[in-house]
C-alpha cells in the first residue's frame, strides 16, 4: 500500500472531481489517501459547495458529467472517506480562512486539523498532488 496526499486549493468543479476522483480510485486499490484542503476549497468544503462550478464552462462540464453519470466531487470525496481516506487541513490555514477549526471536525467536513509539520511529515514517504 503507498500512501497519496492530495493538496485541494481550488474549490470549483474541475478541480474538486480531478482530486476527488483520483482519491477515490486510489483509495479504492487499498491505497492511503489524505486531501489536505487549504484556502478556497476549504472555505467551499465549509459552506457545502465544494465541487460547484465556478464559471460557464465549469457548468457546462458539470452538465455533461450529469449526462455521463459521472458522480458529483462532494459524493466522491465521501466514498473515499468511507474508504478510509481522510480530509485534513493546517490549523493555521483554518485561521487564515476565518473558520474555526473546533467546528469542522465537530460537522465531520474535516477529519482532523493539524500543524504543517505533520502535514510534511505526511508527504515524505508518499505520492503528492495538488488541484
Amino acid at each position: 500500500m503507498s500512501r497519496l496526499v492530495i493538496f485541494v486549493s481550488s474549490g470549483g468543479y474541475e478541480a474538486a472531481w480531478q482530486a476527488t476522483s483520483l482519491g477515490l480510485t486510489a483509495a479504492a486499490m487499498g491505497d492511503e489517501v489524505v486531501y489536505v484542503f487549504a484556502f478556497d476549497a476549504l472555505r467551499a468544503l465549509a459552506r457545502g459547495t465544494f465541487g460547484k462550478p465556478l464559471s460557464e464552462r465549469e457548468s457546462s462540464a458539470a452538465t455533461r458529467g450529469q449526462g455521463l453519470g459521472a458522480p458529483l466531487p462532494m459524493s466522491m470525496l465521501n466514498d473515499a472517506r468511507s474508504l478510509g481516506a481522510r480530509a485534513i487541513a493546517c490549523d493555521t490555514t483554518v485561521k487564515l480562512c476565518g473558520l474555526d477549526p473546533a467546528d469542522l471536525v465537530e460537522a465531520r467536513q474535516l477529519d482532523e486539523v493539524t500543524g504543517l509539520p505533520d502535514i510534511w511529515k505526511l508527504t515524505s514517504s508518499g505520492r503528492l498532488l495538488s488541484f
